[in-house]
């Protein structure tokens, strides 16, 4: 009977420590956003605001206050480090496959917040929920 409550309190001790584990892990999931709630984390956050499309792209249209970061460029990786893993990252791109993949280098590079936006500029291009710069 002994070896059973020892056996008991060991299984639950194994469940309690991997339930901590499963928490942390998800604490850096990456969180699609709509523009709505990227807009509110842009208000209420010091935020990190990335498009990960070309420069030519980014030139001719973007969200205010972002920062360029091309994906497919060769020294993505180099540019992407010099961002701060501590504060929340908003990545976008034109559809959102783009700045999926670089949620992800994001999430195994340690980032601690990362927000995707949802369809990517092309689905909120017309909302009046995000400040889109266009060049004229």
């Amino acid at each position: 009977m002994k070896k059973l409550a020892i056996v008991g309190c060991l299984i639950l001790a194994v469940s309690f420590v991997t339930s901590c584990l499963d928490s942390k892990i998800n604490d850096t999931e990456v969180k699609l956003v709509t523009a709505e709630e990227m807009q509110s984390i842009l208000e209420m956050e010091d935020v990190q605001l990335v498009d990960v499309r070309t420069e030519k792209e980014y030139e001719k249209e973007h969200i205010v206050n972002s920062q360029n970061i091309d994906f497919n460029s060769p020294t993505f990786d180099e540019d992407i480090a010099k961002l701060d893993k501590e504060k929340p990252v908003i990545l976008y791109c034109k559809g959102g496959n783009r700045s999926a993949k670089c949620a992800k280098k994001l999430q195994d590079a340690g980032f601690e917040k990362i927000y995707d936006l949802e369809g990517g500029i092309s689905k909120w291009r017309h909302s009046d929920k995000i400040e889109i710069e266009v060049k004229s």
